[in-house]
């Protein structure tokens, strides 16, 4: 489910999200040569490893792995496309598909000290957002921290798998809605007005659940 593209200036192919293809694609984009060469990637890894620093860190939506990777070495992904999670093994990370990540962290009881959701929610039918993250908070330990993360305009509309479009406004509400304390809501890497020409600006909300830290 998770969208590898939002950082990819190319327009997105209607692709099943759960298919071999979409898999290939997000390996293809991440092996672009100019990328490569050019560490765009950088800067949002560094604001991702800065928010999350040393939490074990439940990552929803880790496609192949890319932010996975910049996690705490006992983070966890989910993500309901078979092919990805199987990748994310050969890279020596730890992933599941949501049903069997269930029974895993629920027999374990398994606890996480960070949530991460990035580019995932636009890809949600709209109103199913707050649902599919409720089913994930009981596996979130007190004072647990929460990054969302969203496309702006241009990013959003450079994938035609994105169904709804989910601004910062939306993601305070939800985290509202959820029982969770905003602690910022920012536009990254560069200021708000970027986000209409400017396919890489993102919406990032941090917030935490509600307790003391362990």
């Amino acid at each position: 489910m998770h969208d590898e593209t939002a950082h990819d200036d190319g327009p997105g192919g209607l692709l099943d999200t759960t298919s071999q293809e979409y898999t290939q694609r997000l390996q293809d984009l991440e092996g672009a040569s100019w990328k490569r060469m050019l560490h765009v990637q950088a800067p949002y890894r560094r604001n991702i490893s800065r928010a999350l620093s040393g939490a074990r860190t439940l990552d929803l939506g880790c496609g192949i792995g890319r932010n996975l990777q910049t996690l705490s070495d006992d983070s966890v992904g989910v993500d309901h496309n078979r092919t990805s999670v199987a990748f994310c093994r050969t890279r020596g990370l730890v992933a599941y598909l949501p049903e069997t990540f269930r029974t895993w962290a629920l027999e374990g009881a398994e606890t996480f000290d960070g949530l991460l959701v990035a580019h995932v929610l636009e890809h949600l039918p709209p109103g199913t957002q707050e649902a599919f993250l409720r089913d994930y908070l009981p596996f979130l330990a007190p004072a647990a921290r929460v990054v969302l993360i969203c496309p702006q305009e241009r990013g959003f509309a450079s994938d035609a798998s994105h169904l709804d479009y989910v601004d910062d406004a939306r993601l305070v509400d939800l985290c509202d809605r959820l029982g969770l304390i905003v602690d910022d809501s920012r536009s990254f890497p560069l200021p708000r007005p970027a986000g209409r020409v400017f396919s890489h600006n993102e919406f990032v909300v941090r917030a935490r659940v509600p307790g003391p830290a362990a």
